[in-house]
């Protein structure tokens, strides 16, 4: 290794930008490279999101369809078959809001559904949200208890 064959590591340096605004011999005075007059030549300018340039913006073009329901209730969805599941691999006696959010299952804000496609043979106490009618006969008939929490 000499001196004159030094170099930075890869990676480590990186060529300067435009220096712009640095007389007219440097190829980039003047307007600095932004053209002449305009919005887009000033201090500040900040292009609106969606903007096409005076043609008809794409959320504009697009026709409205449908509407969305500000009364939906958005229910997590768990069938007998994965409550049995998840019964077995946490070793879950309750199946509630606040026993699946602490193994990381729901969010804490999530309401919870229990629907009847599936399986119960152990015998567990749920606090959800709500139930369909063959999940309820099905937790009934394994001996466990409901209670529906609102």
């Amino acid at each position: 290794m000499n001196l004159h064959t030094l170099k930075p590591a890869e990676g480590a340096t990186h060529r300067a930008g435009k220096r712009l605004g640095r007389g007219n011999s440097s190829g980039k005075g003047g307007t600095s490279t932004k053209g002449n007059k305009g919005a887009q030549s000033r201090a500040g300018y900040n292009q609106r999101r969606g903007n096409e340039g005076g043609q008809m913006p794409l959320h504009r073009r697009l026709p409205k369809r449908g509407f969305k329901n500000v009364n939906r209730v958005d229910y997590k969805v768990l069938n007998l078959s994965q409550v049995e599941e998840l019964s077995k691999r946490y070793e879950l006696q309750e199946i509630s809001p606040e026993s699946l959010y602490v193994h990381g299952l729901l969010n804490r804000t999530d309401l919870i559904k229990i629907l009847g496609n599936g399986e119960l043979k152990t015998k567990l106490t749920f606090r959800v949200n709500a139930v369909s009618d063959t999940a309820r006969k099905a937790i009934e008939a394994a001996g466990g208890t409901l209670e529906i929490v609102i």
